[in-house]
């Protein structure tokens, strides 16, 4: 049996024990401040991923200081994407920051890599990972040539049950959590790996669960050394 190794991205989330049954209603509202702050977030994304893409090219480094703002951007987008759409687990309303917040219910990291190929830069974020994109568009939506794909993606359909037989039953059905978190995961190591974060590319597996195994290197937040 091949050993199931430990991925350098990491993403958890914890179960509300008690769910509101109709909060989810209106999730997507109360998060509209969040979405107008990651709209800017994103485009000072693009540009230090940008930024990060010449220096990878000519030092073979990740600079520390825009690799933690650059995870911290995807912190904050999966903590309001928990709690307001993607697996709608947990009725705690997502802090404003991008620093890891350990009594938050949903976290994400990524291993700070030492070193980066200065060659996989130049093709990873948009041949290598192709496979990986059509995956994921069947995840979270818009793949296809048919007017019936556009908009439905496999991610945003089990949340909706999930949230239907919360509100008739009271309880969320955790299958259909471990499975939406299995599937955040891989569309989050695809996210990290075409933002020239890693150089370990994604599996093509689900690894199920709230909980995922500890990163393989340094996480961030430490000091470069």
């Amino acid at each position: 049996m091949i050993p199931v190794t430990a991925s350098p991205v990491r993403i958890e989330a914890f179960l509300d024990p008690r769910l509101s049954r109709w909060l989810w209603l209106v999730k997507w509202l109360l998060a509209v401040p969040h979405y107008i702050v990651l709209f800017f977030l994103w485009i000072a994304f693009v540009f230090v991923t940008v930024v990060a893409f010449f220096a990878i090219l000519f030092t073979g480094r990740y600079p520390r200081s825009l690799f933690d703002f650059s995870v911290g951007v995807i912190r904050w987008n999966w903590r309001v994407s928990y709690y307001a759409h993607t697996a709608l687990g947990t009725d705690r309303y997502p802090p404003f920051t991008l620093a890891e917040v350990p009594d938050y219910p949903a976290h994400f990291d990524v291993a700070y890599p030492e070193r980066l190929s200065r060659g996989l830069v130049l093709v990873k974020w948009w041949l290598l990972v192709i496979p990986q994109y059509i995956v994921v568009g069947i995840f979270v939506g818009g793949w296809g040539d048919g007017d019936s794909w556009r908009g439905v993606g496999l991610v945003p359909f089990l949340s909706l049950v999930a949230v239907v037989i919360l509100a008739f039953t009271a309880r969320y059905p955790v299958h259909l959590f471990d499975l939406l978190l299995g599937l955040a995961r891989w569309v989050a190591r695809v996210a990290a790996y075409a933002a020239l974060m890693t150089d370990e590319y994604p599996p093509f597996r689900l690894d199920l669960g709230g909980q995922d195994s500890p990163p393989a290197m340094t996480p961030t937040g430490g000091s470069d050394r």
